[in-house]
């Protein structure tokens, strides 16, 4: 179990002064994991949001051996590292035992990077995989990704005349994983620390890939004030737009249950990316993605049974 005193012992590892924006959820889940995996730690980096704002040259916020990558081919180059790393522990030059985690925001995993995670995990390495889902491409402009929840203003979904936002579902990645057979599979949530450290435990302990699709706030990109980045990821969690669960080896846990029941509507009128759903004539779609949640919750306890 997660022990606060512990974790605070590998605070360093991803350090303060980068330049992500104020209440960056980002910025939360890495420093989490971090300190949950230790200074005995690789990380491959997908292109995006947490790449750009750690690493500007000359200046790294990562404490620990980090490779910034593409887009599209973390999960390839961790599953290199990994092999490499097993041949040289095999012929007796490396003693330690070290610990390989891929982070990739949405874009460099539902969309441009989905063929080679999918590759990494049927070939079976060792490696944990972290999603920080903040459901667009927050990087380069707010456009929408396949993350992108239904009716959510972007640059490329914008609200107005013709749409109302995004007219697709989003993707659930989290089950095209699970359907991997991958040992470890799970959603997390950064406002729920204890849960996601937990997780992270439990995956790099693993014998096989794992992949964590974790939920980030972006105070930019949903539009809501960077102090109540928390808070949102709480509500996401209370009105089951993003339900907390693992897979062990087939096996669907669900680690959070709601304690109250609570419309999506009250997660989506905090954020500005959703305000045009509350205008005149725009009922019917709300009632459109409750219903989605709901047939999805649903679906998931019965899993869980």
């Amino acid at each position: 179990m997660p022990n606060l005193k512990e974790l605070s012992k590998n605070a360093g590892l991803f350090t303060g002064g980068h330049r992500a924006c104020a209440g960056c959820g980002g910025t939360v889940v890495i420093n989490q994991a971090l300190c949950t995996a230790g200074k005995n730690t690789v990380v491959c980096f997908a292109t995006g949001c947490m790449e750009v704002v750690t690493t500007i040259y000359p200046y790294t916020a990562w404490g620990l051996p980090y490779a910034h990558l593409g887009f599209e081919n973390a999960a390839a180059i961790v599953s290199g590292v990994e092999a490499t790393y097993k041949a040289l522990k095999q012929k007796g030059q490396v003693k330690e035992d070290w610990n390989f985690i891929a982070f990739g925001g949405d874009g460099g995993t539902y969309d441009i990077g989905l063929q080679a995670l999918s590759g990494a995990i049927e070939r079976g390495h060792k490696f944990l995989y972290i999603c920080y889902d903040n459901q667009a491409y927050m990087n380069t402009g707010i456009q929408r990704s396949s993350a992108t929840p239904t009716g959510a203003n972007t640059t490329t979904s914008p609200a107005g005349t013709k749409i109302q936002g995004k007219v697709q579902r989003r993707k659930n990645l989290t089950e095209i994983i699970a359907a991997h057979d991958t040992p470890y599979v799970a959603q997390a949530n950064p406002a729920y620390w204890m849960d996601f450290t937990k997780k992270v435990e439990k995956a790099l302990k693993t014998d096989g890939p794992s992949f964590i699709n974790v939920l980030a706030p972006c105070p930019l990109g949903w539009g809501f004030a960077p102090n109540k980045t928390i808070e949102i990821g709480k509500l996401a969690a209370e009105c089951k737009f993003w339900p907390m669960y693992e897979v062990e080896n087939g096996k669907y846990t669900l680690t959070y249950k709601p304690k109250k029941e609570m419309k999506v509507e009250e997660w989506m009128k905090l954020q500005k990316r959703f305000s045009h759903l509350f205008k005149e004539g725009n009922k019917e779609m709300l009632t459109n993605i409750q219903k989605d949640v709901d047939t999805k919750w649903e679906t998931l306890l019965k899993k869980c049974e």
